[in-house]
């Protein structure tokens, strides 16, 4: 079959078109026929060597995220059949058979759902990470409620233009951030109840503007880094901060001083798990009722690469010129 490989860590350009052998069924593992992937920032860092923990052996096939038919079934497998429509985060990391990147994928069921009907195949690669990483920081984390304020920041990013309509769905009021009037007006748009643009106010002026000075119940940090210490900043006191870019170094003294909660969430680590695999399917298969209740969408980039052009989608995300995610059509 044919695939994009790497064989050694570094720039884009390090990807290869080859022809590798096509993946050998396995018990409780459906082969699929890839029809689209998309990049997520985990995936660039893989590329380049920056998280060498979690990376496959080389000659790599990368990308989790994968949607696509079944076209062959293993042993013990009752959830699908062949002809099924599904996705899923399912490869592209230490310990996966293989990631997407390829005309064919073998994976393990318990990390696929059904696919939405409401959805493109290109649409729904876009969802996996990002729809289960918001799932588990709003709802398995932090435990968003009905009713509760919550700030969420990177009102367009992969995982913020997701948790702005988990939060909504889920009956929560949203406040959002973004750098441009562009990207509040896509917040608006996605069900956000207030867009700030962080760029013209500062975090005591919203929080005095927004909250008088109380600060928000719940803040989710997409963005990570300084971003962290603004988000301590926002919250209220006994309040609760989720994040999923945290491998930095904060002074705690403001958190300590609101008595906040902090919860990370590492999306990879139920995945190179396979005891937890389960739980992700499971998700999955929620955010396949939210997509079809008409109440989740994702936000895709104008630009729609071919699995050919893999190297400019990874040049195009470091960018950082991209609105939503960047998909991947399988052109093979």
């Amino acid at each position: 079959m044919k695939s994009q490989i790497i064989q050694s860590f570094g720039e884009p350009s390090v990807f290869q078109l080859e022809e590798i052998a096509k993946p050998e069924l396995k018990p409780g593992h459906v082969l699929l026929e890839v029809k689209a992937t998309s990049v997520n920032p985990i995936d660039t860092k893989v590329r380049a060597g920056l998280v060498p923990a979690v990376a496959p052996e080389f000659p790599a096939v990368l990308h989790g995220d994968v949607a696509g038919f079944v076209c062959a079934v293993g042993k013990g497998v009752t959830k699908f059949k062949v002809g099924d429509e599904v996705y899923g985060c399912a490869g592209g990391f230490k310990g996966t058979s293989g990631g997407a990147l390829a005309e064919f994928m073998l994976a393990d069921v318990d990390l696929l759902a059904h696919k939405p009907k409401n959805l493109t195949m290109e649409e729904a690669a876009a969802l996996p990470l990002v729809s289960i990483t918001a799932w588990e920081a709003l709802f398995n984390r932090a435990g968003l409620t009905s009713g509760q304020d919550i700030l969420i920041h990177g009102a367009t990013g992969g995982v913020g233009h997701i948790a702005i309509q988990l939060a909504k769905w889920r009956g929560a009021k949203v406040y959002t951030t973004a750098s441009s009037e562009e990207k509040l007006e896509i917040g608006t748009q996605l069900g956000a109840d207030i867009t700030i643009n962080y760029q013209k106010e500062s975090v005591q002026d919203y929080v005095q503007k927004y909250t008088d000075g109380k600060g928000f119940e719940v803040v989710f940090d997409t963005v990570g880094g300084e971003n962290l210490n603004r988000s301590f900043e926002a919250a209220a006191v006994h309040g609760t901060v989720a994040a999923i870019a945290a491998r930095s170094t904060h002074d705690l003294s403001s958190a300590h001083s609101k008595g906040l909660s902090l919860h990370v969430t590492f999306m990879l680590l139920k995945l190179l798990n396979p005891d937890m695999h389960k739980q992700y399917g499971e998700i999955l298969e929620k955010i396949t009722s939210v997509v079809e209740e008409g109440k989740l969408r994702p936000l895709l980039d104008s630009n729609i690469f071919s699995f050919d052009e893999v190297a400019k989608a990874h040049e195009y995300l470091e960018s950082g010129k991209a609105i939503g995610k960047i998909v991947l059509k399988n052109n093979w």
